[in-house]
């Protein structure tokens, strides 16, 4: 199963971004579906994910900024960014994990990274 981002980009301090990861492959169900960051210097850290039920996690620094969604019918997740912060520049990944259609079974997989980019 492959994992497919889209959207990162420059943007100023206080403006908006939405990011998009479409899973694609052998697809039978898709669990639980995330996006991770990782800035310069430091360990990736979860940012938010969603549950095939809708059931939302945030990170603490992201919480009332940032809304996670996803499109089942398209095995799509979203993160819209909202009054970005400098501090919130990096490298931004999605994870989604299921079952396949195939050999193996289960599946968890990442997405190839999207750069964000906020300027003060």
């Amino acid at each position: 199963v492959q994992l497919q981002a889209s959207g990162g980009g420059l943007v100023q301090a206080g403006g908006s971004l939405r990011l998009s990861c479409a899973a694609s492959g052998t697809i039978l169900s898709v669990n639980v579906m995330g996006w991770y960051r990782q800035a310069p210097g430091k360990q990736r850290e979860l940012v938010a994910t969603i549950t095939s039920g809708g059931t939302v996690d945030y990170a603490d620094s992201v919480k009332g900024r940032f809304t996670i969604s996803r499109d089942n019918a398209k095995n799509t997740v979203y993160l819209q960014m909202n009054s970005l912060k400098p501090e919130d520049t990096a490298v931004y990944y999605c994870n989604a994990n299921g079952m396949t259609t195939g050999w193996p079974p289960r599946f968890a997989s990442w997405g190839q990274g999207t750069q964000v980019t906020v300027s003060s």
